[in-house]
């Protein structure tokens, strides 16, 4: 089942999980919600959207930015609604 981690916490784990250009996107309720603090990055896919992001805090580290989602994607991203992506160093393993 895939999980994203880092820090050694698990921050997501599912397996239902859509992969979109080789990233996982973990459903909503898959979530560690207590890693997670809102952040007001935003950035624009021109066929995704636009992105919000989070920080992934773990042990009081923080990791700005490195989960991001599409609150409101475009057609052709449907299927990433309420759905979570990572990077900066958040591993996802199989």
């Amino acid at each position: 089942m895939p999980k994203a981690v880092w820090n050694g916490a698990v921050i997501a784990e599912s397996d239902d999980t859509v992969v979109v250009e080789g990233n996982h996107y973990f459903p909503a309720d898959s979530l560690d919600r207590s890693t997670l603090a809102d952040s007001s990055n935003t950035s624009v896919c021109p066929w995704k959207g636009t992105a919000s992001y989070y920080d992934v805090v773990v042990d009081g580290q923080v990791n700005a930015g490195a989960a991001w989602y599409y609150p409101a994607p475009k057609d052709a991203a449907a299927e990433i609604k309420d759905r979570v992506a990572f990077w900066r160093g958040v591993t996802v393993e199989p």
